[in-house]
């Protein structure tokens, strides 16, 4: 029996050893929210939100760079949402594969869903930088405060159910021209948006509400920053649960 065995599993390991060699591509664990966490994402943001996911016992795999340009279109819909942190959106499309971009959009167009924040945001748009294009070919702008030469804030939002909430910006986008407006900034352009790609639920939010205390050194909060994480949560479950929120 032991020699049996021994010999089973080497024939495995053979077998596991050409596939490698092969080029053979591993999904990582599946799971039903799949994170991003590839070269250009900020690492306090991905930080941030796995603690999240953690306190709101959501399961989650990571996924870096090498492993979305691997994964099939197929492999990345057994997860139900794609989440793509904060970061350098630049850095990070320039990571992806020429294939990547089109393979996240068929994934969403065929019902993944997608949630974008900050530089996730304007990835999902038609970004120079390998975007997704999950918006029909439109482009986000920066929101109004980065012409003023302001690269982070306490910025208040003003969902459309009518709470204000004051939330941590940082060189975000506006998001005017796609889909609902689930919540404005205060100079009236959309923070956060919703809307259908394809088959796909996709939330696309400008500013962070996941951001912890830390983040808020040197600037002004009303709001707490449990009920901004709060939010953040609500954002989630909505876009994992293909759950609107309500819109202007």
């Amino acid at each position: 029996m032991r020699a049996g065995a021994g010999y089973l599993c080497a024939v495995l390991m053979s077998i596991l050893l050409a596939a490698c060699a092969a080029g053979e591509y591993r999904v990582p664990a599946i799971a039903p929210i799949a994170l991003f966490t590839g070269i250009g994402t900020s690492a306090g943001d991905v930080s941030a939100l796995e603690k999240l996911l953690i306190n709101e016992r959501l399961n989650y795999a990571t996924v870096n760079s090498s492993q979305l340009n691997g994964i099939s279109e197929s492999q990345l819909r057994q997860y139900r949402l794609l989440i793509v942190p904060g970061g350098n959106f630049e850095q990070i499309g320039k990571q992806l594969s020429s294939t990547t971009s089109p393979k996240v959009r068929d994934a969403v167009q065929n019902g993944l869903s997608y949630l974008g924040i900050c530089a996730g945001a304007f990835l999902a748009g038609d970004s120079p930088y390998n975007g997704f294009n999950l918006t029909s070919g439109l482009r986000f702008g920066f929101y109004s405060a980065e012409l003023r030469g302001v690269r982070k804030a306490a910025v208040a939002i003003t969902a459309a159910e009518g709470q204000t909430l004051d939330q941590y910006w940082e060189d975000g986008p506006q998001l005017s021209g796609w889909g609902a407006v689930v919540a404005r900034y205060p100079d009236g352009t959309p923070a956060i948006v919703e809307g259908n790609a394809g088959n796909g639920w996709v939330i696309l939010t400008g500013v962070h509400p996941e951001a912890p205390e830390s983040w808020r050194r040197g600037l002004t909060f009303k709001t707490p920053v449990t009920l901004d994480n709060a939010y953040a949560a609500k954002l989630i479950r909505s876009a994992l649960n293909r759950e609107r929120l309500p819109a202007y």
